[in-house]
């Protein structure tokens, strides 16, 4: 029998299309012969009730039936405006948010990070010298933040981890390295290069 799901959470799957380190569009994109977006989006459902997809605009070919589809409510503000949809729509306190380009995706580590600390308002990995903003819990509470930070031009979410009114708990490779798939969870494909080497390594 499977772990429940986790209840307070929904799993947001980011995928707004642009991809111009790839070259083509990363939501369609297959390693080991499987859809990314596919297998990502299933293994949501594996561990929340309320599972979204972030488009920036509708797209046909997306194998999104039986869950829900939400559009920017901010144009062309990146990742921070598919998160900040994604708090929006979520009809949970909290979301997990995940980009589409994300191959080896571990349910063990993202229950790990939704059940961790039930009172942060951001759980996010530190990692390798930098933060995973798209491998990470986020509550309402960053709503308007996020919301004055697309009002300012200002659309790099590492920002949002500053901001002393969030409680931010973060993560290291100590807290995370005990989990089989140690840091691979985390892992994403920006470039053809990244793709050739998740393909060698799936």
């Amino acid at each position: 029998m499977g772990s429940p799901n986790i209840e307070d959470v929904t799993g947001v799957l980011i995928a707004g299309g642009q991809s111009r380190r790839m070259g083509r569009d990363k939501r369609f994109l297959k390693v080991a012969g499987v859809s990314v977006f596919d297998r990502s989006l299933a293994l949501l459902g594996t561990i929340f009730d309320e599972k979204l997809v972030v488009l920036a605009e509708p797209i046909e070919g997306l194998g999104v039936q039986g869950c829900s589809v939400v559009y920017d409510v901010v144009r062309n503000a990146g990742s921070l405006g598919g998160l900040l949809t994604g708090l929006i729509a979520s009809t949970r306190a909290r979301v997990f948010a995940i980009a589409c380009d994300m191959p080896f995706l571990d349910q063990d580590v993202i229950r790990f990070m939704s059940s961790c600390d039930p009172t942060a308002d951001v759980v996010v990995g530190h990692l390798e010298g930098r933060f995973h903003p798209m491998h990470a819990v986020y509550s309402k509470r960053c709503v308007p933040i996020l919301q004055g930070m697309v009002e300012r031009g200002e659309l790099k979410i590492q920002s949002l981890f500053r901001c002393k009114e969030l409680k931010v708990r973060v993560l290291t490779e100590a807290d995370l390295l005990h989990f089989r798939s140690r840091l691979r969870s985390f892992r994403n494909i920006n470039t053809p290069d990244d793709l050739v080497s998740a393909e060698s390594a799936s």
